[in-house]
């Protein structure tokens, strides 16, 4: 008698094909699946855009993006890490501590050895006291990840000069 091997991503619902119609909120339906998608900030995403060049050149560094709720910022954030063949980890300052950082760099650099990079998209950065914000600087500098940071303060107040 052999048992079915299941993924880590599959449950009941996705192997009963019930995954795909189950409900989702009007934000998620409507959401860009590609940056071409994002309506808007065209000094950004756009043809001349700064990601847009980034993009090109393959050089896509750490960002902090600085907006109102509801505005994309997580959503680009997937979106750069789709284009640029990262794998997306995403963290909350509200809910994360130090513990959890080094989890998430630890993840990165054996992602790394593999040849996959990181893009960590940390929701509401400027939550982090200046030490948890210092324990980005270290994995940023040695290519560990790709920072993008999203807060809703304006960064120059609330993170420190050398995150910035």
């Amino acid at each position: 008698m052999s048992a079915k091997r299941t993924t880590p991503s599959s449950n009941l619902f996705a192997a009963a094909g019930l995954e795909q119609d189950a409900p989702r909120p009007l934000p998620e339906k409507l959401r860009p699946h590609a940056l071409a998608d994002v309506v808007g900030q065209d000094h950004i995403l756009g043809p001349d855009g700064a990601l847009t060049r980034m993009l090109e050149t393959r050089t896509l560094g750490s960002l902090v993006f600085w907006g109102p709720p509801g505005t994309g910022k997580t959503t680009v954030a997937r979106l750069l890490a789709d284009a640029t063949d990262l794998h997306f980890e995403q963290i909350s300052a509200v809910f994360s501590g130090v513990a959890d950082l080094k989890k998430v760099f630890d993840a990165a650099r054996a992602r790394r050895e593999t040849g996959k990079g990181t893009l960590l998209f940390v929701d509401e950065v400027h939550r982090f006291n200046r030490a948890q914000q210092d324990s980005f600087l270290p994995v940023m500098e040695d290519g560990t990840v790709v920072l993008v940071g999203a807060t809703t303060e304006n960064p120059s107040f609330e993170l420190n000069a050398a995150l910035l």
